[in-house]
């Protein structure tokens, strides 16, 4: 019992002298918020947009009429004269160097080479620079019957929409646009000027109003009117009812007669029609 009590009592003054003040200067850990908790439970992979099952556009490659495309393409887009050696800097194609690329390129219908200036471009539909030359290529193809493309002429210069709307604004042209967003469509020449002597000019507001505002009576009414005026409506033109489709060619379509049975029931007990029977006198 001694030993026991001395034991207990050398670990009551173990407890007294332990420092518990360590245990509570310790901040408790910092509980994460939820969502920082779902993010860092699910990470998203960031989305790519590389679409695997394509292949990379590499360049010109190096099949001879695919750089033909290129360089010609460039040429157009470009819209002035080039020289070769920049034409295949830019489109990196061996133009300069392959013998049978440039033999290609040189015989193309739409490149032009220029033998002084050793300069090449590209042949447009129409020789446009300026707002005069526009002008006298639309007045050309007008009297031929047609309008001209203002896309085909946008190609050929660039600022052709910008001097066509002018040209519209002068009363010099007619201009037909896409009903979606207005854009340029159809050129077309205005052959009258818009002066009072050879007419042209805008009517008035007052007789616009007037011709917009008529509506065109409905069927009912309208036979009414005709009534009234001792007209008659046209008739309907009447189809023509057309033959079984299903025919099969070389056939015609004649109805089977059936076998006649003949009885012979008037000569019934005047001759004996199971006998030869030879007329008289032979």
């Amino acid at each position: 019992m001694t030993s026991l009590t001395r034991d207990a009592s050398n670990f009551k003054t173990a407890l007294q002298k332990q420092d518990y003040s360590s245990w509570h200067s310790q901040p408790p850990p910092l509980q994460p918020t939820e969502g920082e908790a779902s993010s860092s439970k699910k990470k998203k992979r960031p989305k790519s947009n590389v679409v695997y099952s394509q292949p990379a556009d590499t360049g010109t490659g190096t099949n001879v009429n695919t750089q033909l495309v290129y360089a010609v393409n460039h040429l157009k887009s470009n819209g002035h004269p080039m020289r070769l050696q920049d034409l295949a800097i830019i489109t990196n194609t061996p133009l300069d160097t392959d013998t049978f690329l440039l033999e290609k390129f040189r015989s193309h219908d739409r490149v032009i080479h220029d033998p002084k200036t050793d300069l090449y471009s590209y042949r447009h539909d129409f020789n446009v620079r300026n707002k005069v030359s526009l002008l006298t290529e639309i007045q050309r193809q007008t009297r031929k019957g047609g309008g001209l493309s203002v896309r085909t002429l946008k190609e050929s210069w660039k600022e052709a929409p910008q001097a066509i709307e002018e040209l519209e604004k002068e009363g010099e042209v007619f201009v037909t646009r896409t009903l979606k967003d207005g854009q340029l469509r159809m050129v077309f020449w205005n052959e009258i000027k818009p002066n009072e002597e050879q007419g042209g000019t805008q009517v008035e507001k007052e007789f616009l109003d007037l011709w917009h505002s008529l509506e065109v009576p409905n069927d009912v009414d309208l036979l009414k009117q005709l009534a009234n005026e001792g007209l008659q409506a046209t008739a309907a033109e009447t189809l023509v009812p057309k033959g079984p489709v299903n025919k099969k060619k070389g056939k015609k379509n004649t109805q089977k007669q059936r076998p006649i049975r003949l009885t012979n029931q008037h000569l019934k007990g005047q001759v004996d029609l199971s006998k030869d029977y030879v007329p008289a006198g032979k």
